[in-house]
């Protein structure tokens, strides 16, 4: 699955900077699994049994199978050109549209609000099941839920750098809470406490069908399964990038895969689905049915943990792209100050606060979970997209070549996911337009002033965007 049209380096242009490459196989192994795992899974599981039923686990594997065709296209892209910046990289060479580039990598930076929005509703919920507190679930969930993103804001404010070793431990307790799961579920349904006849049913609402449930409960099921495109911005930080990223996405993915499936079908032989729709710890749920004297206050503050990992993650990611286009000219300069001491981008992270704060008044975690999903589809339907596009331009070493038909097919798949015909809510494209709406209108707001006001143009390079900011 390579080719080559003659032997050269994968190192940077001499006028660019190389980063430090300390990431080896192991290190790039728990980044992708690490990314990928988190608030979708802990707090969705519920949601996704609600549209198909007791056959959870059909959409989490359906949701893999997207997402291995996509990552397939990011592979080639990735090893063809190994530098940071991603999907809005691939989209500039390919097309040369600065408008939709600007609207992709918006929509990556929308992604990443209303993830973090999921994630702080779901540390909520955690929160008071850990501290055995049931208020009125509806008015301090929210409260709750906007003060940690506040939280959120103060810490992306004072300054976050992130290292590789953190997210070795934040991937670690991610990953002991589904282990614990899928060991609870495995014990019970050995012991014969489990009902394994629930994983064959399907929830089908009168004038629907099976294949509606699946693909509805997929299109959001789907959101479990994203983070994996972010571990290309990496590229530059890892060793031999073209030889070992082909192998380590593809095992992360399978692993994350496998640990998901595994964890759907313990949860709804343990609990209804029913019961798993209702609220927002489904897992929690599971461990109290399976294992009832397994202290669930811990395992509430694993969620926790998770959870809060990755809100913290989205929020600095989407902060850091809106300074990031603010320094391209590409959305007004205010969004590019930066705090004197501590070098953060203030009035970027106050912006995505604010859409947060709305995000999380006026969505449930459903919603929120659903329109990640669907404008990360958008984004990989264009990567697909583009990967062919850009057959055309050789480079002059070996790299990953996905067959043709993977991305054909991912694209399609994921532009059915994305439409209507997959049974999406009407509320994820409502939010998701909402979103892109405040996007338009920012480029608009720049142009005007670069054009009648600076006097200037805007040569926007995607590539010159690092998520991460600047340094702290």
């Amino acid at each position: 699955m390579s080719e080559s049209t003659s032997t050269a380096t994968t190192e940077p242009a001499a006028d660019r900077p190389e980063l430090k490459r300390v990431m080896g196989p192991g290190l790039l192994m728990l980044f992708v699994i690490g990314d990928i795992l988190g608030t979708g899974v802990y707090a969705l599981t519920g949601k996704v049994a609600g549209e198909v039923g007791g056959a959870v686990w059909l959409p989490f594997l359906c949701a893999f199978v997207v997402a291995l065709l996509t990552a397939t296209s990011y592979l080639e892209l990735v090893t063809k050109y190994p530098r940071a910046g991603g999907a809005a990289v691939y989209t500039h060479k390919a097309f040369g549209v600065h408008f939709l580039t600007f609207l992709l990598t918006f929509a990556v930076m929308s992604s990443g609000l209303t993830s973090a929005s999921s994630a702080s509703k779901a540390f909520a919920a955690n929160f008071f099941s850990a501290a055995d507190i049931d208020p009125d679930r509806g008015t301090w969930l929210v409260i709750t839920s906007l003060l940690f993103m506040t939280l959120i804001a103060l810490v992306n404010l004072r300054g976050v750098g992130e290292s590789v070793k953190a997210n070795v431990v934040l991937t670690c307790v991610e990953l002991s809470g589904l282990l614990i799961v899928i060991a609870i579920g495995a014990w019970a349904i050995a012991g014969g406490d489990g009902d394994t006849a629930r994983l064959t049913e399907f929830k089908t609402p009168e004038g629907d069908s099976a294949f509606g449930a699946v693909t509805a409960a997929t299109a959001l099921a789907f959101f479990a399964m994203v983070g994996f495109e972010d571990s290309v911005n990496m590229a530059e930080e890892t060793k031999d990038p073209v030889r070992i990223f082909p192998k380590v996405m593809l095992i992360g993915l399978c692993v994350t895969g496998v640990i998901y499936v595994l964890v759907a079908i313990s949860a709804v032989a343990l609990v209804s689905p029913e019961d798993l729709n209702e609220g927002s710890t489904p897992l929690l749920k599971v461990v109290e049915a399976g294992a009832p004297a397994f202290p669930l206050q811990i395992f509430a503050w694993i969620t926790m943990f998770a959870v809060a990992n990755s809100a913290l993650i989205n929020m600095l990611m989407a902060s850091r792209l809106l300074y990031g286009m603010s320094h391209e000219k590409v959305l007004p300069g205010p969004l590019g100050r930066v705090l004197h001491r501590r070098r953060t981008p203030w009035v970027a992270i106050l912006f995505t606060t604010l859409l947060a704060f709305f995000l999380i008044g006026f969505a449930d975690l459903a919603a929120l979970g659903g329109t990640t999903a669907l404008l990360l589809l958008v984004v990989f339907a264009i990567v697909n997209a583009a990967v062919l596009v850009l057959r055309k331009d050789r480079v002059q070493h070996q790299h990953f070549h996905a067959p043709t038909v993977l991305p054909v097919l991912g694209g399609v798949l994921c532009v059915y996911l994305a439409s209507p015909l997959s049974g999406r809510a009407t509320k994820d494209y409502e939010i998701a337009g909402y979103l892109m709406i405040v996007g338009v209108g920012l480029w608009a707001l720049t142009w005007v002033l670069n054009k009648y006001v600076f006097h200037r143009t805007a040569d926007f390079d995607p590539s010159h965007i690092d998520p991460r900011g600047p340094v702290n």
